[in-house]
């Protein structure tokens, strides 16, 4: 239920751990016994369009939030060989860490780019996550669609056979991404079967062919009897994906277990994702200069103004990767609370709450508001569609917070899978909460907002003044951030 972002700013491995433990309840209850997580990337540039699926812009976060590689497959056990997969049972599934290797690190953030570092960068900065998730014992590991120093992934044998196989001793599936294959020639499938030779004899083991698959085997079988694939390659391919469903029981319990489906939604998890939000949530300012800090909100007020594009709308909160590739808007296919419904649930029965997308100023002006929470930010995207140059907030974000906290004391809390352009607007607002994507559970925003609990989250991803200071990362040298690595105000639970 907990969308992305939870839990990279609370860098608290044990609760991302019990994350993984519920996600993959839910997963098997589909009848599904494998997920595409973790997401291992290092996002060193929010300009990419995944890096809301991205821990961190430090490696270390990310190496410890790998925790969530037990939570997904089990504990391994403590005899266990380096590199071999290991799934603990019917109760959890195969993850998958990706995207081999360097795929937050692209030129400007572009998806899919090129990452251009020597390999002791990659070493220290994009490889180290990978580490931690083979000693876990990670069935399987992603290639990304990206190219290190101009080679791409999909064919770079010397990092997925040489570095990953050979040194690591990774002993599960190496699998490509979707189409991956096919986009190692520019434009893609413009050289099919130079792509197959190329991805297998890289050392993918499993290829992610959404449409075609008769025209991969073909070609690939072709290869082979003219001694282009060598058999030992297919035969590593074959041994390794065995092992991997050998692990998982996939032949003894094929099917879904249907005593599971009670887990979907269940309350428990939705509990579980409400403490992720309250634990991620980061308060990024608290009360103007000389002013007595607006934050926690009074329950009891006369009126107050719930505003902005983003108070009411599940799709928006719960971002891409929902629902739909691309994420939807509106409330109609998601089960949970916004933001709007959980302060109503929130406040004290005598508050009047006023709710106006986006109002005008003289409507604020004349209500005698006695404070406003004004909820804007990004709208959904996944990949290539949410790589963005300038970061900004559509309108009409910019406009509701003006009009708003011109004229009442008011809370912006920006909705977005990453750092965005809100320089313009601090000085305006009385307090600014980053709020990333808390997907259905809205609830755990209301629980910090109204003091139920205390802020405890720190900025995972550095908040850049100007999108020209980008990519700009902790430690370097011209680091002169809008809210530094780490930053995060906090506040104290108000006594019941």
């Amino acid at each position: 239920m907990s969308s992305y972002n939870l839990s990279t700013t609370t860098w608290d491995p044990k609760l991302l751990k019990k994350i993984g433990e519920a996600t993959a309840l839910e997963v098997r209850a589909t009848g599904i016994p494998y997920t595409f997580a973790p997401c291992i990337a290092v996002c060193r540039d929010p300009r990419w369009g995944r890096c809301f699926e991205s821990y961190s812009e430090d490696p270390t976060i990310v190496q410890a939030m790998t925790e969530i590689i037990p939570g997904l497959q089990g504990d391994i056990p403590a005899n266990s060989q380096k590199g071999v997969p290991f799934v603990a049972g019917k109760t959890k599934v195969a993850a998958c860490a990706k995207h081999f290797v360097g795929d937050g690190g692209t030129i400007k953030g572009i998806n899919e780019n090129n990452t251009v570092i020597d390999f002791h960068g990659l070493l220290s900065i994009h490889m180290p996550a990978y580490f931690d998730s083979i000693q876990k014992g990670v069935a399987t590991v992603m290639v990304s669609y990206s190219s290190w120093n101009g080679v791409k992934m999909h064919a770079n044998r010397d990092l997925i056979t040489g570095f990953l196989k050979d040194k690591l001793k990774f002993r599960g599936f190496v699998i490509s991404d979707w189409q991956g294959i096919d986009k190692i020639t520019s434009p893609p499938h413009a050289n099919y079967s130079y792509s197959v030779q190329a991805g297998v004899l890289a050392g993918i083991d499993m290829v992610m062919i959404p449409s075609d698959f008769t025209e991969f085997i073909d070609d690939l079988t072709l290869q082979v009897k003219n001694n282009i694939v060598p058999m030992s390659r297919i035969d590593d391919a074959v041994k390794r994906i065995l092992r991997v469903k050998f692990v998982m029981g996939l032949f003894e319990n094929p099917l879904a277990d249907l005593s599971l489906a009670n887990q979907l939604g269940s309350k428990e998890h939705r509990e579980l994702a409400r403490e992720a939000v309250r634990k991620s949530l980061v308060l990024l300012k608290n009360g103007k200069p000389a002013a007595r800090p607006l934050l926690p909100l009074p329950k009891k007020a006369q009126k107050i103004l719930i505003a902005g594009s983003h108070a009411d709308n599940l799709g928006y909160q719960s971002g891409g990767w929902t629902v739909e590739w691309q994420g939807v808007s509106g409330n109609e296919f998601l089960v949970g609370t916004t933001l709007l419904t959980a302060v109503k649930n929130t406040v004290d029965r005598t508050t009047q709450v006023v709710y106006s997308q986006n109002p005008d100023a003289d409507f604020v002006k004349s209500n005698k508001f006695s404070y406003a929470i004004v909820v804007v930010g990004e709208t959904p995207y996944v990949e290539t569609f949410g790589d963005s140059m300038n970061l900004t907030i559509a309108e009409p974000g910019p406009s509701t917070i003006s009009n708003v906290c011109r004229a009442v004391k008011c809370v912006v809390v920006v909705i977005s899978g990453r750092p965005v352009a809100i320089e313009p607007y601090v000085a305006i607002t009385d307090a600014l909460v980053a709020a990333w994507l808390p997907g259905t559970e809205g609830q755990g925003v209301a629980d910090l907002l109204f003091g139920d609990y205390g802020f405890t989250g720190k900025l995972a991803h550095t908040w850049f003044k100007t999108v020209d200071q980008l990519p700009m990362n902790v430690g370097d040298s011209h680091y002169d951030p809008l809210f530094p690595f780490g930053f995060g105000l906090t506040t104290e639970a108000v006594k019941k």
